[in-house]
């Protein structure tokens, strides 16, 4: 909640304990929170669980209007006006809300420009998921699209490089140039990569494992390539 409050996100109101003790964070939280001219109510414990989607809600929660979703093409014009090649995330089926929390958070960290999600059997931005990211969703962009088939033919229209991980790639994830505009596909937790996206795929990477298991987490394999990329880009602008 308070990085929602410091990006400034829509919030209608605040409703917390009647008899809740005040300590550091919970103080800026209503400091912010009077600043922006947000609401604060008191209620009872149970008039506040009650309100809570989370069950978790450690004495206040935030009332806040649907998440706002974003076109895919905001995310490369957003790169294109901080003069930097576009870095998207797509998630094929991704279904559980923490993995899209932990991924929104590496995002955010590795400097993407967007995460692209579909509209039909996947997660949205739910309370679970922001409380996973611990507050990136507040800053990432995410878009929720219809058909991920068309949104990836769209950006290669304008230059984006497709790349699947899979752990059955034609390359290894460091063989591939991240330095341009680059789309990652992440595919669901149990299935990975629909068949039609992986077709429509550029490239197909996989991560090198030298263990038993046949398959990382789709977070984990999320933030191993979105660093590679990281590396990839500032190592290009340190040496010019």
């Amino acid at each position: 909640m308070l990085e929602s409050l410091r990006a400034g996100r829509d919030i209608e109101r605040l409703v917390m304990f009647d008899d809740l003790e005040l300590g550091a964070q919970l103080r800026e939280i209503i400091i912010l929170a009077e600043a922006a001219g947000i609401p604060v109510d008191a209620v009872s414990r149970r008039e506040l669980e009650g309100q809570s989607q989370t069950k978790k809600s450690q004495g206040v929660i935030a009332v806040v209007p649907d998440p706002r979703y974003h076109s895919p093409e905001d995310f490369v014009t957003a790169a294109t006006r901080k003069g930097e090649p576009a870095l998207i995330v797509m998630l094929d089926g991704v279904q559980d809300p923490h993995n899209l929390g932990a991924i929104a958070r590496t995002a955010d960290a590795a400097g993407v420009h967007g995460l692209i999600i579909p509209e039909r059997r996947a997660v949205g931005i739910t309370p679970g998921a922001v409380r996973a990211s611990a507050g990136a969703l507040e800053h990432v962009r995410v878009a929720r699209v219809v058909n991920l088939n068309r949104t990836i033919e769209a950006l290669k229209e304008v230059g984006v490089l497709v790349v699947g991980l899979d752990a059955d790639g034609d390359i290894e994830y460091t063989e591939t140039d991240y330095t341009g505009s680059v789309m990652i596909v992440v595919g669901s937790e149990g299935k990975g990569l629909s068949r039609l996206v992986r077709e429509n795929c550029d490239q197909i990477a996989s991560i090198p494992m030298a263990g038993k298991l046949a398959s990382l987490n789709a977070s984990v394999s999320a933030g191993i390539v979105l660093y590679e990329v990281f590396r990839q880009r500032h190592e290009k602008m340190s040496t010019g």
